[in-house]
């Protein structure tokens, strides 16, 4: 079975998502940026407006609108903190 991420998308009024991805995807302040399993710790601010996209195994795709916040990686997972956090329908761009 192939590594996972445990990942948590938080907002500040509610925890939106929880589980176990095979990758994110987040723009930060710093560019885009893919995380895997093995990932090293780092911290990045958000870029606005953002989008987080949670790869699941199976290749299921959850994606979400973000204002705001943070990207923390640890040994643990990954914690997105944001300001809000809208589900994006599931449509082709």
């Amino acid at each position: 079975m192939a590594q996972q991420l445990h990942v948590e998308l938080v907002a500040v009024e509610e925890k939106v998502w929880s589980g176990d991805a095979e990758m994110v995807v987040a723009r930060t302040t710093e560019g885009e940026l893919g995380v895997l399993p093995g990932h090293a710790p780092l911290l990045g601010q958000l870029a606005e407006p953002g989008q987080v996209r949670i790869k699941l195994a199976g290749g299921e795709q959850i994606s979400y609108e973000v204002a705001g916040g943070f990207l923390s990686v640890s040994a643990n997972g990954v914690i997105v903190l944001a300001e809000s956090a809208t589900p994006v329908s599931a449509q082709s761009r």
